[in-house]
């Protein structure tokens, strides 16, 4: 069993409840930057994004999918520029007048529906490379999450196929009660969505990364898989959980149900993460998974026992304001990673326990990136 760290206390409550808050306030993107643009030649890049969403879609003419749960998925494209001058962990949200030049811009989209999105799908998986399943977080607006998957894509230098699974985060900071509610009815979709992306023809692995509270769902959801015998579809994922926002206890159940995966599930975790610190509080003094510490010992035996790698990316800088967001930082760094894990690297990312990540330097540019195993 992962254990609980130390107990918050009412007045940091209070700190983390205001700097949420006032997060909030902030400006956000609405859906009218999914009205794709004209782009002429300007040097951009462009990333192509499936999406599979329990979202429903908005009004006619608007682009994109709301808050309100829809009776059956939804299947969509989206073709997403990026600027030349983009720089890493950024997404760079376009103004009043969307310019290819100076920011992320929708220059394409189209509905699918379930048969011509598993057809557009294949097709691409034909053309090599990992498909990633990106399931968003807590408090997330269609337009934020597809962005994200945009810029996590161009980051990683993904050569394979982005796909986003949308489910209807009310895009609230005071929606965190009817967003878990929302992810748990979005438990058939993902697994669903997951079934139909592991039976191509390829060879190449599902990766399907879930953050926060998305890293809820994608556990509920391998665990449904194993629960309907869909092993075949599970041999075929490599799952990545950053920050999730589950129980430690729960998140030891899930595991009993869905047993070693191989690779090992892969946990990015950060202590200070002030975000997991506000959902502790609200669930009863309830420790997180995505803050664990790999300092402690309990901890790390628990990940061997548990055939899981735990890795605390707290070096790692955040741009949210709690450090709840550090994934974003950690893409640019993937091409590096992903030499590292293939099968006879050595000390990899395949092997389980627990782990401190080390970026020599002072910046996220550095040459070396070094996993360094806790309590060696």
């Amino acid at each position: 069993m992962l254990t609980p760290g130390a107990r918050p206390t009412a007045t940091r409550a209070m700190l983390v409840l205001a700097v949420l808050i006032l997060a909030g306030c902030a400006a956000r993107p609405g859906p009218g930057i999914l009205q794709p643009v004209a782009l002429a030649e300007t040097g951009a890049r462009s990333v192509t994004v499936y999406v599979a969403t329990t979202r429903q879609e908005v009004a006619p003419g608007q682009g994109g999918f709301g808050t309100s749960r829809a009776s059956e998925m939804r299947f969509a494209e989206f073709e997403i520029s990026i600027p030349p001058g983009h720089l890493p962990g950024r997404i760079e949200w376009p103004q009043d007048i969307p310019d290819p030049q100076s920011s992320f811009v929708t220059i394409g989209q189209k509905r699918h529906s379930r048969a011509s999105f598993e057809r557009a799908v294949a097709e691409a998986q034909r053309g090599g490379g990992e498909t990633t399943v990106f399931v968003h977080g807590f408090n997330y607006s269609f337009q934020e999450s597809l962005f994200r998957l945009a810029q996590i894509a161009a980051d990683a230098e993904i050569e394979g196929v982005p796909v986003l699974f949308a489910w209807p985060s009310q895009g609230q900071v005071t929606g965190y009660v009817a967003d878990r509610e929302a992810a748990t009815a979005s438990r058939d979709g993902l697994a669903d969505l997951l079934i139909l992306l592991a039976r191509n023809e390829t060879e190449d692995q599902v990766m399907v990364f879930g953050h926060s509270l998305g890293g809820w769902l994608t556990n509920e959801a391998v665990r449904q898989l194993r629960l309907s015998g869909q092993d075949t579809t599970i041999d075929r994922l490599r799952v990545i959980l950053a920050a999730p926002d589950i129980d430690v206890d729960v998140f030891s159940a899930q595991l009993e149900v869905i047993g070693p995966l191989s690779p090992p599930l892969l946990m990015l975790v950060a202590p200070d993460d002030r975000a997991l610190s506000l959902s502790r509080i609200l669930g009863q003094d309830r420790q997180r998974a995505g803050a664990l510490s790999v300092d402690d010992p309990r901890v790390r035996a628990a990940a061997q026992r548990g055939h899981i790698q735990i890795v605390d990316i707290s070096e790692i800088g955040a741009t949210d304001g709690f450090n709840h967001d550090r994934y974003v930082n950690l893409a640019a760094l993937y091409p590096q990673l992903s030499q590292s894990s293939r099968p006879g690297a050595g000390d990899n990312l395949r092997q389980a326990g627990a782990f401190i990540f080390r970026a020599v330097g002072a910046t996220l540019s550095a040459p070396l990136v070094l996993l360094e195993r806790a309590g060696g």
